[in-house]
């Protein structure tokens, strides 16, 4: 029986999400390659790394050719980190001789011989230092200083052979502002995670990065968010649905309006996705409130990611129907977030839903609305992915979703800007319709994946008092096309005014 040895521990990059995304961190001993282009993050998340080994009780050292000590040590106090002995800073500069004019007409090439004092100054701080973790700082300084794509890859590789005689875990960093479409390291390097930085046409810029290789195991392919904030950069791993499977009973939720619940069937089934769709001020946000406050007053935790609405007016409207958002906050059995599309990546806003619902345990939660989502993305086409992933998780953790759409138009025929509608398991339409003088509003389940569910539309009325439900309108005809006919002269089943 052959025995296996237990598993070399990773070394962790100190990068929240980063290690997820790699599986645990990077494999000991080995080179890698962070790219991207100036201002992406490769120096912040470089000395992560050598922070967290220095945490780790591992020494660090970092080569810079690019910046001088004084800006590396500035930059980390931004972030609110100080490079004690843990963290070495050597700052390489060609040496005085090869700067005055007299050696630069010499009949010998100066980078000939700059790349040789080069190489020997990082081999010599490197012996000193007996670093355990190493960051070179840049590529593109050597890349120049070698001239040739051969001279560059034999350079290359002779420092790959002897970081390893070294047993260092390596990180080498490329501004790639020499030669973009070099892939001499990539081949060399044991593992190569590219950063990239968009510029949408409105916003704020937004980051990603990939992991392009990584030798002997696997990683979570494809493009993950991050940021750069006080403290280092954050990175938001893709969400996979899949990953997160959960056993849960499916109990059946009301909203404490029964009238609705009688549209409903009973209610909505925990574990399930809603949708509620209709035309601006028809009454979508209140209508998804109204369930999560029937959630925390059951003593559940729900949660509101508010897009469209300005939380405080939110907040006032609510409190003159009765509904004290604030009490059921400090409760702590209510949590209300205000995002701003145009500042927030959608792989950031599906990290803060996840981190509710993993850390707080909460059962509903409510997305208002779509429209502000969807101008966080650059196609709708992804937009359905992300809603797609992220109702499907938020389904396996027994959460029960409320999302709305405002539609484009008032009354006839209704225009959605993105159809999800065969995403959800439950479908609610309000619509505007104009009976005796007065405009009015209706409210009818149109899809409904768990259970039976009424097919009649009745009115809805929003007021002081809250939400009210009447009579299902039997006695009109062409209530969604917003011009219904009385077909047999009844008006009773209409609410009267409170």
């Amino acid at each position: 029986m052959t025995i296996k040895p237990p598993p070399t521990p990773k070394a962790q990059t100190g990068v929240v999400g980063l290690d997820d995304i790699l599986l645990g961190g990077l494999s000991p001993g080995h080179v890698y390659l962070l790219e991207g282009s100036p201002g992406t993050g490769k120096t912040t998340i470089a000395l992560q790394f050598l922070l967290a080994g220095a945490k780790a009780g591992e020494t660090g050292l970092y080569i810079t050719m690019s910046e001088t000590e004084q800006e590396l040590r500035d930059g980390a106090a931004s972030h609110g980190w100080v490079l004690r002995d843990g963290v070495q800073v050597f700052e390489l500069v060609p040496p005085e001789n090869l700067l005055d004019d007299e050696h630069q007409q010499s009949l010998l090439y100066s980078s000939d011989l700059e790349l040789g004092e080069t190489t020997k100054a990082v081999f010599e701080a490197i012996e000193r230092a007996r670093p355990v973790r190493i960051v070179i700082d840049s590529l593109s300084e050597i890349r120049l200083l070698a001239q040739s794509s051969l001279r560059y890859r034999r350079q290359i590789l002779a420092m790959k052979h002897y970081f390893a005689q070294q047993g260092a875990t390596v990180m080498m960093l490329d501004d790639l502002t020499t030669d973009t479409n070099d892939k001499t390291v990539h081949s060399l390097a044991h593992g190569v995670i590219r950063l990239e930085g968009l510029t949408p046409t409105y916003g704020a810029e937004r980051r990603r990065l990939r992991v392009i290789k990584y030798r002997g195991q696997s990683f979570r392919g494809g493009f993950h968010d991050f940021i750069i904030a006080e403290g280092g950069v954050q990175v938001f791993p893709r969400l996979v649905s899949g990953e997160h499977k959960t056993g849960f009973a499916r109990d059946v939720l009301t909203s404490g309006i029964s009238e609705l619940d009688a549209l409903l069937g009973g209610g909505i089934e925990q574990g399930s996705s809603t949708l509620v769709m209709g035309p601006a001020g028809s009454g979508k946000s209140l209508l998804t409130v109204q369930f999560a406050v029937a959630a925390a007053l059951r003593g559940e935790k729900a949660a509101l990611f508010i897009f469209d609405e300005e939380l405080g007016l939110l907040i006032d409207r609510t409190r003159l129907m009765g509904i004290d958002l604030d009490g059921l906050c400090a409760s702590g059995h209510l949590f209300i977030e205000q995002v701003d599309a145009a500042e927030l990546s959608p792989g950031e806003f599906a990290h803060r839903v996840r981190t509710r619902v993993d850390r707080n345990s909460v059962k509903t939660v409510v997305i208002d609305g779509l429209n502000g989502y969807q101008s966080a993305m650059p196609d709708e086409n992804f937009l359905i992915l992300h809603i797609h992933e992220l109702l499907q998780y938020l389904n396996r953790q027994g959460a029960s979703t409320f999302l709305t759409v405002a539609q484009h138009g008032l009354v006839g025929d209704m225009k959605s800007p993105v159809d999800i509608t065969y995403l959800a398991d439950t479908v609610i339409l309000l619509r505007y319709f104009e009976a005796f003088g007065q405009v009015r509003r209706a409210i009818s389940i149109i899809k409904k994946r768990f259970g039976t569910h009424e097919n009649t539309i009745r009115e809805i009325r929003i007021d002081s008092r809250g939400i009210a439900i009447g009579e299902p309108l039997e006695g009109f005809q062409g209530v969604l096309r917003g011009t219904p006919v009385l077909a047999n002269g009844d008006r009773a089943r209409l609410l009267e005014d409170r």
